[in-house]
């Protein structure tokens, strides 16, 4: 029997809004394998990353290895941009699994955005967007305890059954939730093991699955 011809692959920016379709054009597609460093902390840099498929975490770290995580990004955003007015990078940008970009030089990025008011609109709108977030972050690091971080973060992530349970759709490991509400990954354990035991939760093949509400305080 005579092969079938394989099927045409989808275009990655058919699903980007407008403007960053047309910006991602401008760039060269790359694809990173999963904990690859796209960005570290500190260096110069000359390069805005858009996100095609997968995702990337944005993160801080210090001398002690120890990691607060400041975003998660997917397909349709950006990160580097802050790379823009020729300072350091002030966060390391790593793949949480095999994800492709689209690599635009900061020169092609400052002509088009000169040429583009709709570009240059929306960038502004998200950088108010990403300093609303990080405001609510550092917020919620200077006057919540850890667990009532744990628990906007966990409710924040679930997502509603018809069995009227809510599950976190997204596999945390414990690490992944110290480092992004700024604790041990210790302390994590131990509070998820209290919620389990509570009854409040259950894990099931690393899948959380909140049976009810969880509690103010704890």
């Amino acid at each position: 029997m005579p092969l079938k011809p394989a099927a045409p692959r989808a275009d990655p920016l058919a699903e980007l809004p407008p403007q960053i379709q047309k910006l991602a054009a401008l760039g060269v597609q790359r694809r990173y394998r999963k904990h690859a460093m796209l960005i570290e902390e500190g260096d110069q840099g000359g390069t805005v990353y858009i996100v095609l498929s997968g995702r990337l975490r944005a993160f801080v770290s210090d001398a002690r290895g120890r990691e607060v995580t400041l975003g998660l990004h997917g397909p349709g955003e950006y990160v580097g941009e802050m790379s823009l007015d020729g300072g350091p990078r002030s966060a390391s940008v790593q793949a949480m699994g095999s994800t492709l970009c689209a690599v635009v030089t900061r020169e092609t990025m400052l002509r088009h955005l000169a040429l583009d008011p709709e570009l240059a609109r929306e960038l502004i709108i998200r950088l108010i967007r990403r300093a609303r977030l990080a405001t609510e972050s550092a917020r919620s690091m200077a006057l919540l305890d850890v667990y009532s971080r744990l628990r906007l973060l966990l409710e924040g992530r679930a997502e509603a059954q018809a069995d009227g349970t809510r599950v976190v759709i997204e596999r945390l490991t414990h690490q992944a939730i110290a480092s992004e509400i700024g604790c041990s990954r210790e302390m994590v354990s131990r509070l998820l093991k209290d919620l389990e035991n509570g009854g409040y939760l259950l894990v099931q093949h690393r899948t959380l699955i909140l049976q009810r509400p969880l509690p103010q305080r704890w």
